[in-house]
C-alpha cells in the first residue's frame, strides 16, 4: 500500500477493522465491519463515508460561467449561488468523459467536483479549453477532505453535530461554514447512496477530529463506518451510475439514460453535434435493469445475447441486499430494450436466462 495515495483519514482506519483496497490508484477500505452489514445500516440508519479521494477543481474569473457552459451538457444558466447541478463532461463524438457535479458560488466561481481516477484527466482538459475564456482553473483537491453522511437518520446525526439550520439545507444545494461538531465545514445535500445524505467538505487536518466526533454523535442512531463496498451496491440498487462501468467515454449520456442533462438547445457545447446527431438517427443501445430467472451473478463485463446473437454486456450485477434478487444493469441494443423481454447472460460458459424489468430497483428517498 506504500505506493498508493493516501486520504487523510488513511491513518485511523485500522482502528475500524478496515480492509483497504487499490482503488483508483488510492488505498481505500472495501469495508470496515462487512459490506452487508454497512449496506443495510445506511438502508435504515446511516453510515459515514470517507470520500477523500473524490477532486475538487475550482473554476474563477469573470467567463466562468461561459466557459462551464461550453464544457458541459447541462444548461447551467438558471443555477443560483449555493446550488448545485449534475452534469456530463463529453468529448467530441459525445462520449462521456466525466459525470460532475457543479457548485454554484457565484457567476465567477464554480466548484466542478469530479470522480478520482478522472481527476488529472479531468483537470488537463478544463485547463485546454480554458484559452480564450478570462478564467482560472485549479485543482485544489488536495486542500479539501470530503466525508459523506448517508441514510434516512442522517438529517437527525448532522442537527446534533451542526445544529437544526442544517437541516433545512436543500436537496442539491450547499451552505458555507457551518461548524460541525466546532468544526467548519462546507455542507451539501446530494448522495449517492439513493437515501437522504449531506457532504461535509472540510481542511484535511480536520478530517481526523470531524469523523471521530460524527461517529461518537450518532452511535445511539446506528451510525457506522461504511467503505466501498456497500457504497457500490447502494448506488447500484438506486441506479445510479459509475463512471468505468455505466459510464466512460465510448458510452454517450443518451444510451446511458442521462438524455435529461443533455440540453441541445442551448449554444454550443463540445459533443453537440455528435450528440444531436446520434439523437435524431436513434440510440442504438441503452442502459437497462434486468433480473436473473435462475440461480447466479451477472458480473461487469458479462456478454448478453439474444437468440444467440451477442446484444450487449452486463455493466454492474449484484444479488441485491435489499431486494434479496440477483439483478444488474446492461448496455444492450435498443432493438431488445424494452421491459418484460428475455434475454441471455453467458455466466461461466452458461446461458442464464434474465428479464428486462423497470429500474431504478429501488425507489431513492432524497428529500427534496
Amino acid at each position: 500500500m506504500e505506493h498508493l495515495l493516501k486520504t487523510p483519514l488513511y491513518s485511523i482506519y485500522k482502528n475500524y477493522g478496515a480492509k483497504v483496497v487499490d482503488f483508483a490508484g488510492w488505498a481505500l477500505p472495501i469495508q470496515f465491519e462487512g459490506i452487508i452489514p454497512e449496506h443495510h445500516a445506511v438502508r435504515e440508519a446511516a453510515g459515514l463515508f470517507d470520500v477523500s479521494h473524490m477532486g475538487e477543481i475550482e473554476v474563477t474569473g469573470a467567463d466562468s460561467l461561459i466557459f462551464l457552459e461550453h464544457l458541459v451538457t447541462n444548461s447551467i444558466g438558471k443555477l443560483q449561488n449555493g446550488q448545485i447541478q449534475y452534469a456530463i463532461l463529453s468529448n467530441e463524438t459525445g462520449g462521456i468523459k466525466d459525470d460532475v457535479l457543479l457548485y454554484r458560488f457565484s457567476e465567477q466561481h464554480f466548484w466542478v467536483i469530479v470522480n478520482a481516477a478522472n481527476r488529472r484527466k479531468d483537470f488537463e482538459w478544463m485547463l485546454k479549453h480554458s484559452k480564450g475564456y478570462h478564467v482560472e482553473v485549479r485543482d485544489i483537491s488536495d486542500q479539501v477532505a470530503q466525508i459523506a453522511l448517508q441514510g434516512p437518520k442522517a438529517e437527525e446525526i448532522l442537527k446534533a453535530a451542526a445544529g437544526d439550520n442544517a437541516g433545512k439545507i436543500r436537496f442539491f444545494r450547499f451552505v458555507e461554514s457551518v461548524k460541525v461538531n466546532g468544526i467548519p465545514c462546507l455542507i451539501s445535500r446530494t448522495g449517492y447512496t439513493g437515501e437522504d445524505g449531506f457532504e461535509l467538505y472540510l481542511k484535511p487536518d480536520d478530517a481526523v477530529p470531524l469523523w471521530k466526533s460524527l461517529l461518537k454523535t450518532g452511535i445511539e442512531l446506528g451510525l457506522k463506518p461504511c467503505g466501498l463496498g456497500c457504497r457500490d451496491t447502494l448506488r447500484f440498487e438506486a441506479c445510479l451510475p459509475l463512471y468505468g462501468q455505466e459510464l466512460s467515454e465510448e458510452i454517450t449520456p443518451l444510451e446511458a439514460g442521462l438524455g435529461w442533462v443533455v440540453k441541445l438547445d442551448k449554444p454550443d457545447f463540445i459533443g453537440k453535434q455528435a450528440l444531436a446527431a446520434q439523437r435524431e438517427k436513434g440510440i442504438p443501445r441503452k442502459l437497462v435493469g434486468f433480473e436473473l430467472q435462475e440461480r447466479g451473478i451477472a458480473r461487469s463485463g458479462y456478454e448478453i445475447q439474444k437468440d444467440g446473437n451477442q446484444v450487449g454486456y452486463v455493466t454492474t450485477g449484484y444479488l441485491s441486499p435489499t431486494l434479496g434478487k440477483s439483478i444488474g444493469m446492461a448496455l444492450i441494443s435498443s432493438e431488445c430494450s424494452q421491459p418484460g423481454e428475455i434475454i441471455d447472460i453467458i455466466i461461466r460458459r452458461r446461458a442464464v436466462k434474465a428479464t428486462i424489468v423497470e429500474t431504478p430497483f429501488y425507489s431513492k428517498k432524497y428529500k427534496k
